[in-house]
Formats: C-alpha cells, structure tokens, sequence
C-alpha cells in the first residue's frame, strides 16, 4: 500500500501514513478519543472565543483541531505531552483564521483596562477583568506564554492547575508567566499593581 500521501490528506505533512478511521481503533483508544474531547471542547471553545471574538469563526478552529487531533490520536496516545501538542494545534488554528480572514487582531482600547485596575474596587483589581481581559490591546504585547496564563487565569478563571493542564505543562510555569504577565501589564499600563498575588484556588 502507498502511504506517501499528499499534503491536503495530511494536514501539510508530507510522507505520513494514511490516517486509519475511529471506527477501526482499538475500543480503548476510542473511549480515551471521546473523553478527551468532552474534556477539552468546551474550553478550547472559550479560549478560540478569546482570541477571534466570533462564535463561528471559534467553532470552526476549535473543529478543525479536533479533526487534526483524531488524525493523530493513535500516535498522540504514545506522546509524553498529549496536551501540549493538542494546544499547540489549537493555537496555530486560530492563526489560520485570523489569517482566514486577512487581518490581525484589532488593538482595543486600554482606558477601560486601566481605569478597571487604578479604582481599586475589588480587592484584587485583575479580579475585575475576569469577562474583559481578552478585549485590551495590552494583552496582546505580552509573550505568547504569558498572554495564555493571563486569558485562561483571568479571561477565563481557571486556577493554574487547570490552566496548565490545558496547556500540557507544570502549574508552576503557569504561575511563573502569570506573575511576569501581570508585572508587564502594569508597566505597559503604567500602573501601580505589579505585585498583586494570584489568589485563586490551585487546586
């Protein structure tokens, strides 16, 4: 059998195997296919909301991971980070649509961000920005590391347990960008709340 398949039946990859349908998986690996779907579809949706601001063009990367994740879940199934990969193609996903759609993403306002966090309203300020976040200008000049600490943490109020779960790495590491993030914001802000801690559950 000839398992050179082109670049359109494989996602761009050249010289993969032909991909065998979830029909013909081993029960298992179908079973471990569907859980991780329902874990992760609904926060996957979420988070492609985050970043396209549209519910068609969110669904249609978060659809498009999953289809790429079936493809390669046989081989996914023997991966040290299953996760990370997953995330990594839900973030070059999203990439395809904002390309899909030829532009960038549109830089926000900050003066609501920053009025948001200069009240002092809520005991921690970030507190505040948990439906917004994603909206300001700001965020988008933070790492790519960061930016998602920020969205999932406080875009989306994931503990940094869950957070890193999603992202296929340590809690720790989420904490790490987290802590860098918000010092970053505050100075492209220039504001005064560099040191808040993040106080949400880790558990």
């Amino acid at each position: 059998m000839n398992t050179d398949s082109g670049a359109d039946e494989t996602g761009g990859a050249i010289g993969v195997p032909r991909n065998v349908p979830i029909d013909q998986w081993d029960p298992a690996a179908q079973m471990a296919y569907w859980a991780f779907h329902q874990q992760h579809r609904r926060h996957y949706m979420r988070y492609a909301y985050l970043q396209l601001s549209s519910d068609a063009d969110a669904e249609e990367a978060v659809d498009l991971t999953f289809d790429q994740v079936m493809d390669r879940w046989p081989d996914m199934l023997e991966m040290e980070n299953l996760d990370g990969y997953a995330w990594t193609v839900l973030k070059r996903r999203i990439i395809d649509m904002h390309r899909k759609r030829r532009r960038r993403p549109e830089p926000m306002d900050t003066a609501a961000f920053e009025a948001a966090l200069a009240a002092g309203a809520a005991e921690d300020p970030f507190d505040a920005l948990t439906d917004t976040i994603a909206l300001y200008g700001a965020v988008a000049r933070l790492s790519e590391r960061q930016r998602d600490a920020i969205l999932l943490c406080y875009g989306m109020g994931h503990t940094c347990v869950k957070a890193a779960e999603l992202m296929g790495t340590e809690a720790a590491t989420v904490r790490s960008q987290l802590s860098q993030g918000r010092r970053r914001l505050a100075r492209l802000l220039n504001l005064h709340h560099p040191d808040f801690t993040y106080r949400k559950s880790t558990t």
